[in-house]
């Protein structure tokens, strides 16, 4: 099963997904890869497979990624290895991916993978709040970039199967984490 959280830029994605690593067996996550910068707090392989804009390219070109896109200037995308190793050894996949991902991701796979998605939301002022306090700070002219990008993402919340507002990160694991253990019954019933 793959379990995609979208949301805007600041939304607690990252967050949500390592704890619910660390709450829920069998759970993981694949890091996308991005020729963006290393940040401080990444860790290559982790947080991200970091790799230049000309081996992006590359894998483009090769066909090797299933979903990928530009977002803040930089591309990011998932890796058809990756995903289908980890799919093959029967783990929750929980997967953080910006809204036109989800739904490249969510079209390649419906038909041979149970794909769950949830979309994070923050009010606006709330997210400037976040992006200003982000341990990496970025720069007033990211921040408004990722600003500017809320309004796009915030309509595409139609077609996630989950909306949840992000404003209390332990309600918020409590319903991720019933959420995915309800699909797994429904995924693997017992009669």
């Amino acid at each position: 099963m793959l379990v995609i959280l979208s949301g805007v830029a600041g939304a607690g994605k990252n967050t949500i997904q390592k704890e619910l690593i660390k709450r829920i067996e069998n759970v993981i996550a694949i890091p996308s890869f991005t020729d963006r910068e290393i940040r401080p707090g990444d860790v290559p392989g982790e947080t991200y497979n970091f790799v230049s804009t000309e081996e992006f390219e590359r894998m483009i070109a090769d066909g090797e990624l299933y979903e990928y896109d530009i977002h803040h200037n930089h591309y990011y995308g998932t890796s058809k290895k990756v995903l289908n190793d980890k799919m093959k050894d029967g783990k929750i996949i929980v997967k953080d991916i910006d809204v036109n991902g989800t739904e490249n991701l969510v079209n390649l796979l419906k038909n041979d993978t149970k794909v769950i998605t949830i979309f994070l939301r923050v009010p606006k002022e709330e997210l400037r709040k976040r992006l200003e306090n982000r341990i990496d700070k970025p720069s007033p002219k990211e921040i408004q970039l990722r600003l500017n990008r809320f309004d796009y993402e915030e309509s595409k919340i139609g077609s996630y199967d989950y909306v949840l507002k992000n404003n209390d990160l332990e309600k918020t694991l409590q319903i991720i984490t019933a959420i995915i253990k309800s699909e797994e019954n429904l995924e693997n019933p017992e009669f």
